[in-house]
């Protein structure tokens, strides 16, 4: 039988240290819990071996995930329910934690190659919001999302739980400052529209504008002070969600799907 790490072991120790920004940027690496984040891992795993460093699983998780443990060359570890739970930041630990490589990719490659695509966060704080968005970006087909100076960390757990394994499926650009990656994937031929409640156009005539043919980039901004007045006048236009009930605004993450959604459609 292999032994069993406990949350006193060096293993898990290091991995604990991943919960933290800063471990994360010291070690390189950041964690994936629960089947579908470790699931998608271990499927980037299989064509590029350094995607995913070890797993950590407990005796209940191997026996209810078998099937996805098997047959993998990552590094498995057995530990104890205490270590798995000193290793998750939810309520209800799934003993299954992956401690996967960092995934940025440069800013420049937005600009070289630009996806049809693609999503920046200004100073976005809320980590639930950007993997809710991350989500959203990727089942419209975006190819990259931009976390700005400023904006929440990518790996931090609760955007790449509420990602649901979408943080594997594009490229992440990370700390970049957005006032200078615009003008540049503007050079290079990118519409840069920026989402404000107070914009001059409308999501339905920026489609009948052409504003939404690809290639897009869509800004969002703050959850409560939105975008920086500079940069949503360095975009192409400031695009607004038409409403004719009285709510005064949306939630972020809802009107970033609805103009993710309406370009995906209008691409």
């Amino acid at each position: 039988m292999p032994d069993v790490l406990t949350e006193r072991s060096a293993r898990v120790a290091a991995a604990r240290k991943l919960t933290r920004r800063s471990g994360r940027d010291d070690a390189g690496a950041f964690l994936a819990e629960g089947r579908q984040a470790v699931s998608e891992a271990l499927a980037e795993a299989a064509t590029d071996p350094g995607a995913v460093r070890e797993l950590f699983v407990t005796e209940a998780a191997a026996a209810t995930h078998g099937e996805l443990l098997a047959g993998t060359r990552v590094p498995v570890h057995l530990v104890t329910e205490r270590a798995a739970a000193s290793l998750s930041e939810t309520v209800t630990p799934q003993g299954l934690v992956a401690v996967c490589a960092l995934r940025d990719v440069p800013a420049q490659t937005l600009v070289a190659d630009p996806p049809r695509l693609a999503v920046a966060f200004a100073e976005l704080n809320d980590p639930g919001n950007a993997g809710t968005v991350l989500r959203t970006a990727d089942a419209c087909g975006a190819g990259a999302v931009v976390f700005g100076a400023g904006s929440t960390d990518p790996y931090h757990g609760k955007v790449v739980r509420s990602s649901a394994g979408s943080l594997f499926h594009v490229d992440v650009v990370r700390s970049t400052p957005l006032a200078e990656l615009v003008p540049q994937v503007q050079a290079a031929g990118v519409t840069v529209l920026a989402a404000d409640g107070g914009g001059e156009v409308s999501l339905d005539a920026a489609g009948d504008q052409g504003l939404l043919a690809a290639p897009v980039l869509w800004l969002f901004g703050n959850e409560a002070r939105g975008l920086d007045p500079q940069l949503a006048a360095a975009a192409d236009a400031r695009v607004r969600i038409p409403m004719r009930g009285r709510a005064e605004s949306l939630n972020l993450s809802v009107a970033a799907s609805i103009c993710l959604y309406v370009t995906q459609l209008a691409q």
